[in-house]
């Protein structure tokens, strides 16, 4: 019995040992070992759950506990709470928190991770601001970045207003979730400083230990690299945004979430293109545990980019397979209706995604306005205009708006629809006359719709609306007389008496000396002067010279040789070539040479012969197919370019040549 307890006793000193040189895989045998000889040890129990913790054995260490729970009972409270959230098991670990029958500091430090895992964002911040302000310990940096971490996370997918805590930008963790919230707010260019800061601050905290490499320091830099890089793409920055992100895929990270996330961007930039560079990435964003390491919102932008690369790849049955899931998990989202309608587009199926849209507008009248805008779209693909009007007549939402009210006047001014223009002139008026009377938008559209009637001849109906512009500015001087042109058919009377608020001519003229205005340098027109007094002599204006006489036109001068009483030459203006009496230039035919040719012949006497010489006028065309001969199929032939000059080689007409075998010509 001594013998067993001094043994006991030694295995005790070296767990003791063991725990504090870090060696648990040591400890867990001597505990082992203790455990044989007292299984229900409280204490060997409680050391070997730590062992395992602390080696990454999670499962062995929530199984220990379940196994001796009622000898353990709520001693191990916080060790199993912490194995159920590392075995990423949140909601149990939720329950058995709050089933403590104390909440102590690290319980409660506990609580706001598990809180923030589940996304509920506005208890985690309590719980979390209530720590910093009721502890005094080293760990305080710890928590207030945890509790911008909230913050950002509420300010990227929350929906509450942003609260301001001062929280310091003292580390570059810090530094990094503030600028994660200037992102949520859209302040791109104050969150891009903040990153930077960020990145400086890192490269200074590192750069001191020296077991640190320079891959490990780039390895840290990756997430700020990531999220430089999409502020860069929402600021259009598309090239470099491209660039930074593949530099943090060849770093390739530990971290599963980042590599999704920043595989998932490149994605979205490639859009419709490089599609098989996205179906690489792609890959990434299916990694074991990424899942566990990104938000709701962010797993759901990266299926329905999966979706959408379905559909640009083709795959039609698996983008239908994969919106269709989307659907079941987010039944009120119209995003999946939407990516199963343009694929059903893409195969020309028009009516049936008609048909898809009215369903799910029907069933979800909360996110009914995206879809019926889509469904009036595909109605005017399809040529269906009144339908779309009246579909985008049905959106509440929308319909007053001034870009819709422009939208569908213009379409049914397009169908020749003009009443049905003008009653939508009427409601949006009366909508405004109700809820913003005199408003800028109201009086923009009473002058938009009395300038459309006018625009169409309907003066009678324009009178109104004038007459309630007048009354808003009674000095418009265009309004005014806009309503006295419509009064005039309508009532001549009201017409005069209208006139008369008209500005008389002289408060309408200008001070402007006529004269001085037309004698100056960049006076386009010149008025006549009146005849001058005899024996006056005005002076010349500097810069005023004498006026040109106009110069006659000479009459042109008719070629010579040309006898005035003969009929011209109707193809006188064509080419030789393209002329109808054109018959080619013989074969073997030379041009005449003094002292060549036959023997004994006179140049003059060839002249002489040659008929083609003596004849007065062009011979007459023979006509093709007549008894002249057979003609050629066109009788003008293809136009040709005029030689640039009288030297140059003059190509032969084209003839026709015979064909070998049988077929004649």
């Amino acid at each position: 019995m001594a013998s067993g307890g001094s043994s006991t006793a030694s295995l005790w000193t070296e767990v003791n040992r063991c725990g504090q040189s870090g060696d648990y895989t040591r400890a867990l045998k001597a505990l082992s070992k203790i455990l044989q000889e007292n299984r229900d040890d409280v204490t060997a129990l409680h050391c070997k759950t730590v062992c395992f913790v602390q080696n990454g054995n999670f499962k062995e260490a929530l199984n220990l506990m379940n196994t001796h729970a009622k000898v353990i009972g709520s001693e191990l409270v916080f060790e199993k709470a912490y194995c159920e959230y590392r075995l990423n098991r949140v909601d149990s670990s939720l329950k058995t928190i709050e089933n403590a029958t104390e909440q102590t500091d690290k319980l409660r430090e506990l609580y706001g991770q598990v809180l923030y895992r589940l996304e509920r964002y506005d208890e985690c911040k309590s719980v979390y601001k209530d720590l910093i302000r009721n502890s005094q310990d080293e760990y305080e940096e710890e928590r207030k970045t945890n509790l911008a971490a909230v913050v950002a996370a509420t300010s990227q997918w929350g929906n509450t207003p942003l609260e301001e805590l001062g929280l310091p930008d003292s580390t570059y963790e810090l530094c990094y979730n503030t600028a994660c919230s200037l992102i949520g707010q859209f302040k791109l260019t104050e969150a891009y400083n903040k990153l930077q800061k960020a990145e400086e601050l890192c490269r200074i905290s590192l750069a001191d230990d020296t077991d640190i490499t320079e891959e490990d320091i780039e390895s840290e830099l990756a997430v700020i690299h990531s999220q430089m890089a999409y502020v860069m793409q929402l600021q259009g920055r598309t090239e470099e945004a491209l660039q930074l992100y593949n530099q943090v895929i060849k770093l390739k990270p530990s971290d599963v979430g980042l590599l999704a996330v920043t595989a998932n961007n490149i994605i979205t930039l490639n859009k419709d293109q490089n599609v098989f560079d996205s179906k690489k990435k792609l890959k990434l964003t299916n990694a074991e545990g990424v899942e566990f390491k990104l938000a709701k919102k962010q797993l759901q932008a990266i299926d329905f980019n999966k979706s959408l690369l379905a559909m640009y790849t083709n795959q039609a049955d698996q983008c239908r397979k994969l919106s269709s899931s989307l659907q079941s998990q987010n039944p009120g989202h119209p995003r999946p209706v939407l990516i199963q309608v343009a694929q059903l587009c893409r195969e020309k199926q028009h009516s049936k995604a008609v048909e898809l849209l009215q369903q799910f507008s029907d069933q979800h009248p909360e996110s009914a306005s995206e879809i019926k805008l889509t469904m009036a779209q595909l109605y005017l693909v399809q040529g269906h205009v009144t339908k779309a009007c009246d579909v985008l007549m049905s959106i509440e939402e929308f319909k007053y708006k001034s870009g819709m009210v422009s939208a569908l006047v213009t379409m049914y001014s397009h169908e020749e629809d003009i009443d049905g223009a003008i009653d939508v002139f009427r409601q949006a008026i009366q909508h405004f006359q109700s809820e913003q009377p005199g408003s800028e938008a109201h009086l923009a559209l009473v002058r938009e719709a009395a300038n459309f009637k006018l625009k169409h001849g309907r003066k009678k109906e324009a009178i109104s609306d004038l007459e309630q512009l007048w009354k808003q500015n009674p000095k418009d001087t265009h309004t005014l007389a806009q309503l006295i042109s419509a009064y005039s058919l309508v009532d001549t009377d009201k017409a005069k008496s209208l006139s008369k608020h008209l500005p008389s001519a002289d408060t309408m003229s200008f001070k402007v000396d006529v004269d001085a205005l037309e004698n100056s340098p960049g006076a386009t027109y010149v008025r006549k002067k009146a005849g001058k007094v005899v024996g006056e002599v005005l002076p010349k204006e500097e810069g005023q010279g004498d006026m040109k006489k106009k110069r006659k036109k000479k009459k042109g001068k008719l070629p010579k040789n040309c006898d005035p009483k003969a009929t011209p030459d109707p193809e006188r203006w064509l080419p030789m070539r393209e002329r109808t009496y054109y018959r080619g230039k013989k074969k073997g035919k030379k041009k005449e040479q003094i002292g060549k040719g036959t023997q004994g012949a006179v140049a003059g006497a060839s002249a002489e012969l040659d008929a083609s010489k003596t004849a007065s006028s062009p011979p007459t065309s023979p006509r093709p197919g007549s008894a002249a001969g057979p003609g050629p199929t066109n009788v003008v032939p293809p136009r040709q370019q005029k030689p640039a000059s009288s030297g140059a080689t003059r190509k032969k007409a084209p003839q026709k040549k015979k064909k070998g075998g049988k077929g004649g010509w």
